[in-house]
């Protein structure tokens, strides 16, 4: 079945225009439960209920409201909102070009795929293809369903592709968190840190590696139980242990990780580091004693 087109809109390009289709990237695949009555097994229906008349409401008689002191609203209505997106809503002028390596990922939100709509073909090659060659990335606002979204648009895969991000204001600072800069970290421990990041590590993100295990594993719990199956409860999960030597900590980690029989390679030393490692973090006591013999 061919994907079908959510949206549309024009790229304004400074003074070329292409006109685009949208459509969704991605969707979660996590398993949806309905909410059931337990002493019936029916399916139950939610409604909007007013306390001050004590009805419930049909979504006909809804209307939004601003509430801008306690308990108390102005009224918007569709019309008025729809009004104020104007001409530029379907709008996506470039403001300017950045390279992607200078954009920090918490700013985005979601993705979409952009294709040419109908005569915007050559001018949409033209600019994925100096793009590619550029290296960069575009920036411009968009005003989609009822919201204005700053958005980056890459090429990518021989095509382009629109992120919606979130604006300055909306991300919230990481100033004012802790993040144990008062922790005082050891040479060895350093080194260490390092050799097992670089044991873990490869040259390519492979997304088709990584599976979500836990949503398998809901699916086979509801299958069986469709099919009447005994269901056996798992035990607790095992408790990690708290670390407390980290240095330790990072020795098992390498060992659990090292493949069986591997030499270690120039590039890599652990026994070296280890070493090392042990020679820094020797008793004061026993180094003063040596210098004594010497």
């Amino acid at each position: 079945m061919p994907p079908h087109s959510i949206g549309s809109g024009t790229i304004s390009f400074g003074l070329v225009s292409i006109p685009v289709k949208m459509f969704s990237a991605a969707s979660s695949a996590g398993v949806s439960f309905n909410m059931l009555h337990a002493k019936c097994g029916s399916r139950i229906r939610q409604q909007t209920f007013c306390p001050v008349c004590n009805v419930v409401v049909e979504r006909a008689e809804l209307v939004k409201g601003y509430e801008f002191v306690k308990d108390q609203y102005v009224r918007v209505s569709d019309d008025e909102l729809k009004a104020l997106e104007g001409e530029t809503s379907k709008l996506i002028d470039i403001a300017e070009f950045v390279p992607l390596d200078r954009v920090d990922p918490i700013y985005f939100e979601k993705t979409y795929y952009l294709g040419p709509d109908k005569g915007g073909e050559k001018a949409y090659r033209l600019l994925s293809d100096a793009m590619t060659a550029s290296g960069r990335v575009a920036l411009a606002k968009f005003v989609m369903r009822g919201k204005e979204s700053l958005v980056l648009i890459r090429a990518a895969q021989n095509g382009l592709m629109l992120h919606t991000m979130y604006f300055a204001d909306e991300v919230r600072s990481f100033a004012e968190i802790d993040k144990g800069e008062s922790a005082k970290i050891r040479d060895g421990e350093m080194a260490l840190a390092q050799q097992l990041i670089d044991g873990l590590s490869n040259a390519e993100f492979e997304p088709e590696r990584y599976a979500d295990e836990y949503r398998q594993r809901v699916l086979e719990l509801v299958n069986s139980k469709v099919e009447g199956k005994e269901i056996i409860a798992a035990g607790p999960p095992a408790q990690r242990a708290q670390v407390i030597d980290l240095m330790e900590a990072l020795k098992e980690s390498l060992a659990k990780h090292a493949p069986a029989g591997a030499a270690p390679t120039e590039k890599k030393p652990p026994v070296k580091i280890a070493r090392r490692a042990e020679a820094k973090t020797e008793p004061v006591p026993a180094r003063r004693a040596q210098a004594g013999r010497k």
